[in-house]
C-alpha cells in the first residue's frame, strides 16, 4: 500500500506541474451520443415524495422472476437526465480536465440538443451528424442495467461524415490532435466500416512514423456480448491495423475482457487480481495493441506486453452515480498517457478520475485529481 501511496503522491505533483501541458493538449473523440435517463426502481413507496429503492440487481432480478406466469407492476423514478454515450462522457471529462476537445458524433441533427450543452460549452469544437440514442440507466448499488434505444445511430456512417462534416476537415482535425478516441463500437452498427474508411482514405497514404512519435489512439468496444464472434474478431483486426499509424490502446471493463477472451479461446481465470493480470497477459498475446487496460470495480490493470501492472481504486460502496464511471476512467488513463506518465501512473489518474466522478456526480479538474490523490479516501 505504501508503494501505491508513493505513486499517487508523485502523480499528484506531476499533475500540478503540468497543468499548462494539459491545456495545450488536444483530443479528437467520437462517435456516439445518447441521452441518459438515470433511474431508480421502487421497492416500497412510503408517501408521495419518498420511496425505498431496490438496492441490488439480484433484488431486481428476483422481483422480475416472481412475476413469471403472473405479471406485475413496477415503478421507475427518474433521478436525472444528462448527456450520455461513451464518447460524450469521455470527451466531457477530458474537456473538464482542460484538454482542447473536438467531438464528432450523434448529438442532434440539424441542431445539437440542449442536454449536450455542457459538452458544447467545454469542448473546443463539436460536430453532430445524427440524432442521439436514448439510454434508460437502471442504477443499483452493485451495478447498473443500461437499456438502449439505438435506431438513430444508424445514421452515423462514413458517407454522413463526408456529407455533413467533410473529409478534409475530418482528416485535419484527426491528424492535428494529440489523442484520438473511438468508442462504443458495439452500439454503432457502422463503426467498423468507418474505421476501415479512416485507414484507407485518411491514413492510407501516410508514411508510418517511428514508434516514439506515434500518438495514442484509444478504443473501447463497450460490452460486445450481443455482437457475433465474427464481428468482434473483425473489429479487433481493424483496430490492430491502426498500429501502423498510432500507439493503440484498447480499454475494457472486466466483463468485456472475459467476453473478448472467450471469443479468442481463453479460459476465464479465477476471481483474483493475480488471475486477471495473467489473463490480460494472455489476451495481449492475441490482440494487436500497444496497451490493454482493464478496469474492474475496485482496481485497474494495464499491460504493455513487457509487464502487467495494477493500481487500487477508491472503492465507493454507495456511489452517487455509476453510469459513466468507465468512461471517466478511460479519460483519466488517457490523460496520464498524454502527459507521458507510466502505465501504472496512468492507472492512478484513471481510477482517481472515475472515483471522483462516482462520489460527486461531476467530472474532475486536474486540481481535483491532484487533491484526491494527495488525500486518498480510506
Amino acid at each position: 500500500m505504501s508503494d501505491q501511496n508513493d505513486i499517487r503522491l508523485r502523480v499528484a505533483a506531476t499533475l500540478r506541474e503540468k497543468i499548462d501541458v494539459v491545456k495545450r493538449s488536444s483530443a479528437f473523440v467520437g462517435l456516439d451520443g445518447f441521452v441518459d435517463e438515470i433511474i431508480h426502481v421502487v421497492d416500497k413507496r412510503l408517501d408521495v415524495g419518498r420511496f425505498e429503492r431496490i438496492p441490488t440487481i439480484q433484488g431486481y432480478a428476483d422481483r422480475i422472476a416472481e412475476a413469471s406466469g403472473r405479471s406485475t407492476n413496477m415503478e421507475l423514478v427518474t433521478q436525472r437526465i444528462k448527456l450520455g454515450g461513451n464518447g460524450p462522457i469521455m470527451a466531457n471529462a477530458l474537456a473538464q480536465a482542460g484538454i482542447k476537445v473536438t467531438y464528432l458524433g450523434a448529438l442532434g441533427y440539424p441542431d445539437v440538443l440542449p442536454v449536450f450543452q455542457p459538452l458544447v460549452d467545454k469542448a473546443g469544437k463539436v460536430y453532430s451528424i445524427a440524432n442521439p440514442g436514448h439510454t434508460d440507466a437502471y442504477e443499483f448499488q452493485d451495478g447498473k442495467l443500461l437499456m438502449g434505444k439505438l435506431t438513430p445511430l444508424n445514421d452515423v456512417r462514413w458517407d454522413k461524415i463526408v456529407e455533413r462534416m467533410g473529409k478534409d476537415l475530418f482528416t485535419s482535425l484527426l491528424n492535428g490532435s494529440d489523442l484520438v478516441a473511438f468508442v462504443n463500437w458495439t452500439m454503432m452498427p457502422f463503426m467498423s466500416e468507418i474505421w476501415q474508411k479512416v485507414q484507407s482514405e485518411v491514413l492510407g497514404t501516410q508514411d508510418r512514423p517511428g514508434k516514439s512519435e506515434r500518438k495514442p489512439i484509444f478504443f473501447d468496444l463497450c460490452d460486445p456480448q450481443k455482437r457475433p464472434n465474427e464481428d468482434i474478431l473483425e473489429a479487433l483486426n481493424i483496430i490492430g491495423g491502426f498500429q501502423s499509424h498510432f500507439s493503440v490502446v484498447l480499454g475494457l471493463n472486466e466483463k468485456e475482457a472475459y467476453e473478448i477472451g472467450e471469443v479468442l479461446g481463453l479460459k476465464v481465470p479465477d476471481d483474483t487480481r493475480e488471475g486477471l493480470m495473467e489473463f490480460v497477459a494472455q489476451l495481449h498475446q492475441q490482440v494487436g495493441a500497444d496497451t490493454i487496460v482493464v478496469h474492474p470495480v475496485r482496481y485497474a490493470v494495464a499491460s504493455d506486453r513487457n509487464e502487467v501492472v495494477s493500481m487500487d481504486g477508491p472503492f465507493v460502496p454507495n456511489p452517487v452515480i455509476t453510469t459513466g464511471a468507465g468512461d471517466h476512467f478511460n479519460a483519466g488513463f488517457c490523460l496520464g498517457r498524454l502527459l507521458g506518465l507510466s502505465h501504472r501512473e496512468s492507472l492512478a489518474t484513471g481510477v482517481s478520475t472515475s472515483g471522483f466522478y462516482v462520489r460527486s456526480g461531476k467530472s474532475p479538474t486536474v486540481t481535483d485529481l491532484a487533491d484526491m490523490l494527495e488525500n486518498w479516501p480510506s
